[in-house]
Formats: C-alpha cells, structure tokens, sequence
C-alpha cells in the first residue's frame, strides 16, 4: 500500500508534463472553486521538474532521435473497460515486446535522466491497486500510453481528466481527430514517435506493443505513421462495458479534475464518446491492411485466453509465441483466482444501452435484456 490514497492526491498527473504541455492544456480555462489549491500545487511541482527538461532533452537527441524503429508496432484497440487491460499484461509477458510502464506515463520527461530516484519515490507513494477494478499497479508494468502522451504535447483526448466539461470537445479533435488540425495530427505523430523509442529502449523490447483506447480513433494516423502496423481489436458486452466505464470514470475523475462535473453529465458523454469512437473505428478500419486486423470477443478471450493469444499471433503473423508460451501461461495461470467486479444491470442502465449503442448490441450478436 502506497502512502498515498489515489482519492486523496493533492495533486494530479500533470505534475510529469512539461511546462509547454501545461501551460498548452490550462490557458484560458476555468478552475473552478475547491480545485484551485490542486491546481496551483501542480503548477509548483511542474514547473520545478520542468527545470530538468533540457538534460532529458540532450540525452535524447545523442541517444534515441535518429534511431529507426525497426518492428511495426502492435496496437490493442477497444473502447474504455473491453479488457484490453488484461489483454496488454498478458502480450506484454513476451520479452520481445517493449511498452510504456506506469512510470513514464506520469514522467514521460524524466526516462533517461533521474529515472531511478523518481520511480522509486513514485513507487513509494502510489497505490498498489487500481481503486475501481482491483488492478495491480506497479511502476514497471505495462500502462496505456495515453496518459504520457498527455504530458508530453497539449492535444490529448486525457485533456479531459483535468477539464471534463470540454470532453466532448476533446472528443472530436483528439480522439476521432474529425476536428484536429494538421499541425496538431502533426504533433501528435512526432511525439508519438518519441514516446515509442523511450519506451523501447526503456523496456529493452523489440517490437511496441500499445495498449490505448483513444487508439480506436487514431488508425489514420498510425497507419501514416506505421502501414503494416498490427490492430487487435476487443469488445465486449455492452451493457458491462458502459457500468464498468461509468464506475472508473466517475472515481478514477475525482483526483484528477480540476472542474466540476456532474454525474448525469459524464455519464451523457460515456454514452455519446462510445458512438462517435464506434463510427470512426468502422470508418478506418477498411484502410487496415488484409492481415494485419483481428477482432475479439474480450469474453470469448476470458474462456480460453492461451488459445486465443496464439491465434492473435498466428493471424497477424507475430513472431516468438513459442518462445513466450510458457510465460503467458503462468501468468494467466495466476490470474485464475482473480475476483472482477460483478454488475447487476438496473433497469435504467439496460434503457440507456438499448436506446443508445442498440447498434453494439445487433453488430456483435450480445442478447438484448429489455
């Protein structure tokens, strides 16, 4: 157990961006009564640790800059709550794959110089379990990328954690990027690119392997970025997926928002965000390369996880499962006893799914309730 409660930080990830980043995501916005103190104690701890930027910056450009990333990367896609979670910790017990660990994403801009004093104070404060799902949280495992991504340049989707009453704003411009400019889908692929050869080399892996739900809007971009990039796409019952995201995003917002948000209102973008994020995904995946998509019933996945990741690696023709066979097995053999929340669907939460994502329900056979 950390030393801090995750309900209870007194500040929030944006201690890890860069001043730039900060100051990009905060201009012009309303902090709103009883979040000011947060906000200005984050403000102090950025711009301390942004001093810092310029050796970071250094050892970058000598080290990593020019290298070519020499494996098309491997992105699990799926709206918030589809078990990609499980999915990434399992993929990521091949020692081939490298990826962005807990730790850079809230320090994305101290990975090649102080890493080792400022993970072990992180690992010292931070919780050891997910509040909402019981998730085990460690600095060196495997996390979305999203949430480096978000201290590293001011257009990110994970805007909204901070300033919540602009998500469906973010949603359009950083999430399906419908509304994005083309300095900022620009911007989005240089620091991408960045992040990935940290993550690499930080990991000491191969090939990237991506774990990020925004992702299921941004496939024109990795594919201009990567075209023989690999997809695996979940999805999962729908009536589960939008309790458990309405669940995480209610508790996971409250230390980190800067702004009031109702509980109604969140719960009106979870339902409007996962049809803008469906019909983007449908639009872009018709550019993927034949071969290079599978997509998966997260519960067809839960039955027989082994035999599915190794039709993962077979479909997109993955290199080293035999070689990694015997430790995703024992991994999954002590994932056996772990205990997932348990959802009993109110009869108001079956009127919303079925009048709002009826088109989940139909496309991938889920049995209606109501």
């Amino acid at each position: 157990m950390g030393l801090l409660e995750f309900q209870k930080l007194p500040v929030n990830t944006l201690v890890g961006a860069d001043w730039k980043t900060f100051k990009g995501i905060t201009a012009h916005q309303t902090i709103d009564k009883g979040y000011r103190t947060k906000y200005r104690l984050t403000k102090a701890i950025c711009w301390l640790l942004s001093r810092l930027n310029g050796l970071e910056a250094s050892r970058y450009r000598k080290r990593l800059k020019d290298l070519p990333v020499n494996a098309e990367p491997v992105f699990i896609l799926g709206h918030w709550r589809s078990g990609t979670t499980f999915v990434h910790n399992v993929l990521a017990h091949d020692k081939h794959f490298g990826y962005t660990t807990t730790y850079q994403t809230v320090f994305p801009h101290l990975m090649l110089w102080g890493q080792p004093f400022f993970k072990k104070t992180m690992s010292w404060l931070m919780p050891d379990k997910r509040p909402t799902d019981n998730m085990e949280l460690n600095v060196d495992l495997p996390q979305e990328e999203e949430f480096a991504l978000s201290n590293m340049f001011p257009y990110s989707y994970y805007n909204f954690w901070f300033l919540p009453q602009n998500m469906l704003e973010y949603c359009d411009k950083y999430l399906t990027m419908e509304k994005a400019t083309a300095e900022e889908k620009q911007l989005f692929k240089t620091t991408f690119l960045k992040l990935i050869k940290i993550s690499l080399w930080n990991t000491k892996g191969e090939q990237f392997l991506s774990k990020n739900p925004p992702h299921t809007g941004h496939i024109r971009q990795i594919l201009e970025m990567f075209p023989n990039a690999k997809f695996i796409y979940l999805v999962r019952n729908p009536y589960t997926v939008f309790e458990s995201t309405r669940s995480f995003f209610c508790n996971t917002i409250q230390p980190l928002k800067l702004q009031h948000i109702s509980d109604e209102e969140l719960e009106n973008n979870i339902l409007e965000v996962y049809k803008r994020l469906y019909r983007r995904y449908e639009q872009d995946k018709q550019l993927i390369p034949a071969g290079n998509l599978i997509e998966i019933k997260f519960e067809d996945y839960e039955k027989d996880a082994l035999a599915i990741t190794e039709k993962i690696y077979k479909t997109l023709s993955l290199p080293g499962f035999e070689n990694a066979k015997a430790d995703i097995a024992r991994y999954l053999d002590k994932k056996k006893g772990y205990k997932k929340n348990a959802y009993k669907y109110e009869d108001r939460t079956i009127e919303l799914v079925e009048k709002n994502w009826d088109f989940a329900l139909k496309q991938w056979g889920y049995e209606r309730l109501g």
